[in-house]
């Protein structure tokens, strides 16, 4: 399939250098697909970046998310889950390339949150609904008494600011291992409910 040749090839070619660096035509060939079939399919570099959003989403979903989240597990124990995957993602990465790559939406947004409107909203709607996941585990603790009741909607933003911190930390340092050793914090990370 065509389309998803020139998604499949942009995902890798975005996430392993940046969106900056790679041209419309690099990604073709990549893909083995003529010029003029890109615009067949994307009108623009910035539709086809959606689509790798959507790609990466899609990814993040399969191989962190369901494989994460078990029911059976304590909700922190799932949050704790999802740390190891991320973990595991960047470590086969680096076992395979000898780099991190960190978080792709982080990457991306840290390239064009500034100069791209469009795809800084789309990223912040696909961030929200990550932090809505982690909101609920956190809600669904304190529900149970696994974890003191807190500001549970600023609770979660936080843990998901570390964990993209934690990510970029890694990707500086160049290694995966600090996600395993620094993500054990997370379950830490709260803020004090302001209700009285």
């Amino acid at each position: 399939d065509t389309r998803q040749r020139l998604i499949d090839s942009a995902s890798s070619l975005f996430y392993a250098r940046s969106y900056g660096h790679v041209g419309v035509k690099e990604i073709c060939d990549v893909a083995g697909v003529q010029k003029g079939s890109f615009y067949h399919f994307f009108p623009s570099k910035q539709e086809l970046t959606i689509a790798v959003l959507d790609a990466f989403a899609a990814d993040f979903k399969a191989n962190v998310l369901d494989k994460a989240l078990h029911p059976s597990l304590p909700p922190l124990q799932q949050l704790q889950s999802i740390v190891e995957h991320l973990y595991l993602r960047q470590q086969q990465m680096h076992a395979q390339d000898c780099k991190v790559l960190g978080c792709p939406y982080g990457n991306i947004a840290l390239e064009l949150g500034a100069q791209d409107e469009t795809i800084r909203q789309y990223i912040d709607r696909k961030f929200q609904l990550f932090v809505a996941t982690i909101q609920t585990l956190i809600e669904t603790a304190v529900r149970t008494g696994e974890f003191a009741p807190c500001a549970t909607h600023a609770t979660a933003l936080a843990m998901f600011s570390f964990i993209e911190g934690v990510l970029l930390m890694a990707k500086t340092s160049n290694n995966p291992e600090l996600i395993r050793t620094m993500g054990q914090a997370i379950v830490g990370v709260r803020i004090e409910s302001t209700k009285s």
